[in-house]
């Protein structure tokens, strides 16, 4: 079983995020950080707002300040975040071959299925799992374990694409065999990524 993270891995859509952040903290007399980055970079939307909150000293609600990134991200899912170089060659090739691919996201499920309907990844994929619905990020390897549970398959016999070191950790230590994704966004986690997973590509160009 083949599992592909979405942002970040099949999708461009970091610059999204960062735009975003740096929106919101501009608002609040506040500079883009890379501890504040790190603190909100590939986990799920609840999790960011309580770190914002906590980080900002916010009086806004957690649910306002989701709703404020949500309008400032409107849109760009569906109309502007591209695809990663090479993605729909890759995919085309790993079916003709007869792999089962499935996507396992933090993405905002709305988000995601308007990037996939739009950039024409959907018929790809068997499922998609939502790290958000299943209301655990991508840090843990028990959630990892409960994506194979999900998709009828163990662990050692999953392939994760993914650009995030953290969430590279946590399916290795779940048993899974590990493909690092370059993300220009986290150009400072290549060498870690290199020594995390089993085998790491600047692009999908590199598998064909």
């Amino acid at each position: 079983m083949l599992i592909f993270d979405l942002d970040g891995t099949l999708i461009d859509s970091n610059d999204v995020w960062v735009e975003v952040d740096k929106t919101f903290l501009g608002r609040r007399g506040a500079p883009y950080t890379k501890e504040y980055r790190d603190g909100v970079a590939h986990t799920i939307l609840s999790n960011c707002a309580i770190f914002t909150k906590a980080y900002l000293q916010l009086e806004e609600s957690c649910e306002e300040i989701i709703a404020e990134w949500m309008e400032l991200a409107a849109g760009k899912y569906g109309a502007e975040v591209p695809l990663k170089p090479h993605v729909l060659e890759y995919l085309d090739r790993c079916r003709a071959a007869g792999h089962r691919m499935a996507v396992f996201t933090a993405c905002v499920p709305d988000h995601c299925r308007a990037a996939m309907e739009h950039l024409g990844l959907t018929p790809y994929f068997e499922r998609v799992i939502y790290a958000q619905e299943l209301g655990v990020d991508k840090r843990s390897p028990a959630i990892f374990r409960r994506a194979a549970e999900l998709l009828g398959v163990r662990p050692r016999d999953c392939v994760l694409f993914d650009d995030s070191l953290s969430a590279c950790k946590a399916a290795k230590a779940a048993g899974m065999t590990v493909v690092g994704v370059y993300d220009a966004v986290f150009q400072e986690s290549v060498p870690d990524m290199r020594e995390v997973c089993d085998q790491f590509i600047r692009d999908f160009g590199e598998l064909l």
